[in-house]
């Protein structure tokens, strides 16, 4: 399979003064000199609807890029008395001295390189990955927080995994390197069985993928804490979007012994991340005396069948 584009997260700056900097999120502040620019016109949907691509010089990109952090600078823009520039979110980071020239910032705002800012439009950051719009500089980052070009984080479970790509990419990624069980077929019937239930953690992260429909969806199960009681949770998540996820539902059962636990729900896509669904309780929650009463035999030993199916609605 052809490799995918990558998102490198990391920036080296070679200044052992800043690079304990690197890694902090950017800090945006809202504007605060209603002169800078029309900001009506910064949020007119007219403004952000998608245009062909145009080429900014790398050369006007290079004077908004913040010399610490290395993002892109929104207003307020700082400068110190020698004209080097720096974003609000870095300048209490370097003590109010200029990380160029080490000249003490004061409250002096570079409103020419603002206006600049304000006149540019700019190609999403996900061009990569399919999306061919540009942007208004300040309507860029709410259009990339919400662009469906985006990349899907991995969804195992199990791991530390910050595999990024898209589906295609991810579900060859899941079957390679997590080994994870490929399935097709809407329905399933799976057999969690293990030897020391009392140990929490020994039934965590047991992830399978399901071919359906022509899309891909992960059903989860796990063990974990709950307050001072551990319980068993499984659940489906839909591999895209929040919205193609609503066009589908889905049912789990457990049982035994004559008695069964049912749930039914809408799959929640990889967008939210397992510890947000886990966390919110959303699928077939087992607590385990009664996993235990389900397994039968002496309860020392977990032995449950989950079934389910998934159906699209109408």
């Amino acid at each position: 399979m052809r490799s995918r584009p990558r998102i490198n997260t990391i920036m080296e700056s070679g200044n052992p003064i800043f690079d304990d900097l690197q890694s902090k999120p950017e800090v945006i502040d809202p504007l605060q000199n209603e002169d800078i620019m029309d900001c009506e016109s910064v949020n007119d949907p007219t403004q952000t609807a998608i245009k062909p691509n145009v080429t900014v010089s790398s050369s006007v990109r290079e004077l908004l890029e913040c010399p610490v952090c290395l993002n892109a600078m929104y207003p307020p823009i700082h400068q110190c008395s020698n004209g080097h520039t720096l974003c609000s979110g870095c300048k209490p980071r370097v003590h109010n001295r200029c990380p160029t020239c080490r000249h003490e910032l004061g409250n002096i705002r570079c409103l020419a390189l603002e206006k600049v800012a304000a006149s540019l439009e700019l190609p999403c950051k996900y061009q990569s990955f399919g999306c061919i719009g540009t942007y208004p500089y300040y309507s860029k980052l709410k259009h990339e927080s919400q662009c469906s070009y985006r990349p899907y984080s991995c969804p195992y479970a199990g791991s530390e995994c910050i595999v990024i790509g898209d589906i295609p990419y991810l579900v060859a990624h899941l079957k390679d390197d997590h080994k994870v069980d490929m399935h097709n077929g809407c329905t399933f019937n799976h057999r969690y069985v293990k030897s020391n239930p009392h140990e929490v953690e020994n039934a965590t992260w047991m992830l399978t993928v399901f071919s359906c429909f022509g899309q891909y969806f992960c059903l989860h199960f796990e063990a974990f804490q709950l307050r001072m009681s551990p319980v068993y949770i499984a659940f489906l998540r839909f591999m895209g979007d929040d919205n193609e996820a609503k066009s589908y539902s889905y049912s789990l059962e457990v049982g035994g012994n004559g008695r069964k636990i049912i749930w039914q729900g809408v799959p929640r896509s990889i967008r939210d991340s397992h510890r947000k669904v886990r966390d919110s309780f959303d699928g077939l929650m087992i607590q385990r005396n009664m996993a235990l009463f389900f397994s039968g035999g002496d309860r020392k030993e977990l032995k449950l069948r989950v079934t389910g199916r998934i159906w699209k609605e109408q």
